[in-house]
């Protein structure tokens, strides 16, 4: 099996008697069940409903939780959340430099004494496991496994179509409905309160999400990512991240259908875009027919 150290990725610490209810009166996951072996995808967004962090939260202890975050967002991640901390009894620490987070896929990993869990976005993505810095190259160099390296991964993740902060979206400018945290386990609508929780549920009941990051394949020099994408005249989106010939576009899916409609390609730099449909989306793909009243589930 495949495994990477996530160089790019940081870990905050949040532990405390009230960790949990704390996290769960803050995020758009539900934070029952979280525990070392069981993990949940989140973020934690403006009062306006848009990212400013997105995370996996895996539990540590009784009464901690580990944040595997954007290493470069680590530390503002953790001010974020002593912000809201007030009077409660919990400590919130940025230990990026004691804990590294491993990603393992097309394979099942036997790794003791680990935080090792299945990735809460997406089970084809394979397993991650955040682990103490000092163990890491020994984990990597255990039976089974194949060292791999960033790009590979990368690969990995963008040929299933999952969103990355910082490269498919910018955090503070969208949704999540845009980057597809509620088609990937990001966002519990049956949850409780929590920041900016009347902005994405508004969006969710009303179905007002016209824009999504969606998977595309490239013919052509493959563009750099926020390269605008064109059909026509008209601007529908930008692009994200891609490798091998796939990638991520962030697109207006109304101006896509109209287009497509219209028989003009998705054009963005030297490149053409053809959409690929993920066997995870669930909502209306552009030039397909909506489910007729009545269709099996």
């Amino acid at each position: 099996m495949k495994a990477v150290m996530l160089q790019d990725r940081g870990v905050v610490r949040v532990s405390g008697p009230t960790a949990r209810a704390f996290l769960d009166g803050l995020v758009t996951a539900d934070m029952a069940g979280v525990a070392p072996d069981h993990a949940r995808f989140a973020a934690l967004l403006s009062p306006q409903g848009k990212i400013l962090f997105d995370f996996i939260v895996a539990g540590d202890g009784a009464d901690g939780f580990l944040l595997d975050v954007p290493r470069d967002l680590a530390a503002g991640l953790a001010a974020r959340l002593k912000f809201y901390r007030l009077r409660a009894k919990i400590e919130i620490e940025d230990v990026s430099d004691k804990f590294v987070v491993l990603a393992v896929w097309d394979g099942l990993p036997d790794i003791d004494g680990t935080r090792l869990f299945p990735d809460p976005r997406l089970p084809a993505l394979g397993h991650r496991a955040i682990v103490p810095a000092e163990a890491a190259a020994g984990i990597l160099a255990s039976p089974g496994m194949e060292p791999s390296d960033a790009a590979a991964y990368e690969a990995h993740r963008i040929a299933l179509g999952v969103p990355q902060g910082g490269v498919d979206f910018a955090y503070g400018d969208a949704f999540p409905h845009e980057t597809d945290m509620d088609q990937l386990a990001g966002v519990d609508f049956g949850k409780g309160c929590y920041v900016g929780q009347e902005v994405v549920s508004r969006m969710q009941h009303r179905g007002t999400a016209r824009t999504r990051t969606v998977p595309v394949a490239i013919t052509g020099p493959a563009p750099a990512p926020a390269t605008p994408v064109i059909a026509g005249e008209k601007a529908v989106g930008r692009m994200g991240s891609h490798a091998g010939g796939r990638g991520l576009a962030m697109l207006r899916l109304d101006r896509v259908a109209d287009a497509m409609a219209a028989g003009l390609p998705l054009i963005a730099g030297e490149a053409t875009l053809t959409l690929t449909k993920p066997d995870w989306v669930r909502f209306p793909w552009p030039g397909e027919k909506p489910a007729t009243a009545g269709a099996a589930e």
